[in-house]
């Protein structure tokens, strides 16, 4: 039986809802759209799959999430009910409260690549990306403890679906991506711009040059973290609005 805080506080019924461990990241992975089991977990990879059943079973008993049988195929699907997808603006202001007022500092152990990758997949800029395939491969250096000194990754766009392969898929590469793992995840989350990243030689861009220039755009990597978090502009934007303004913000806003 869950144990509540005894109280009939809004604000505490409310953690007794969201105050679990990761009960706020697999909500904000369904909040993505990810719907099937498989696809939550890739977002929460440092969470075990037993206890990933637990939670969705304890959100179900809530009513925030209602599980069903897929359509095609075995297992269920996952769905936000109207009382989870209402906990949405909640989720995106507490993502735009960090990166406003929470340390800019990536810890070495918060590093991962198969999550920055899955995170920019379910973030392209599709409306900017050209008709035709592209082929994006990144090569990490810089990987936490426990990991390869590199790694590579493949960013495939095609008909607007997008996929991540950790084996070469076999096409050409438009654009090859080399990088410190750091410093990309500073440059995707907005902490560093990206033209110091170049600058400095932490991140190169190898291929066409007229994709080359797009890339950032495709990736949001010229400071929209906004959209890698999956926040919402209004929210961004009034967050943004209220913050003190002080001699570093006099450029433009993207």
């Amino acid at each position: 039986m869950r144990k509540g805080y005894g109280q009939f506080c809004p604000v505490a019924k409310a953690a007794e809802v969201i105050g679990d461990r990761w009960s706020l990241l697999v909500l904000r992975e369904m909040l993505y759209g990810n719907r099937h089991f498989n696809d939550i977990s890739r977002g929460v990879p440092l969470m075990s799959r037993a206890l990933l059943a637990q939670r969705l079973k304890e959100l179900e008993k809530l009513g925030v999430v209602v599980s069903r049988h897929k359509e095609t195929g075995q297992g269920y699907e996952y769905l936000l009910t109207p009382a989870g997808e209402a906990l949405r603006p909640l989720i995106e202001a507490m993502g735009v409260w960090a990166q406003q007022w929470g340390s800019e500092q990536v810890a070495p152990e918060d590093l991962d690549d198969a999550l920055l990758m899955w995170g920019m997949r379910r973030r392209v800029n599709l409306e900017a990306v050209p008709a035709q395939k592209i082929v994006l491969q990144f090569d990490f250096q810089g990987l936490t403890k426990g990991h390869k000194s590199q790694r590579s990754w493949w960013l495939v766009i095609e008909h607007g679906e997008v996929d991540v392969c950790q084996k070469n898929p076999g096409f050409e590469v438009n654009v090859f991506i080399s990088a410190d793992l750091s410093v990309f995840t500073h440059v995707w989350m907005g902490y560093t711009h990206l033209n110091v990243a170049l600058q400095q030689g932490a991140v190169r861009f190898e291929g066409d040059r007229e994709l080359v220039r797009q890339v950032s755009t495709w990736l949001y990597l010229n400071g929209e973290w906004r959209y890698g978090m999956g926040l919402d502009r209004s929210i961004a934007q009034l967050m943004q609005a209220n913050k003190p303004v002080t001699a570093e913000c006099n450029e433009a806003s993207v």
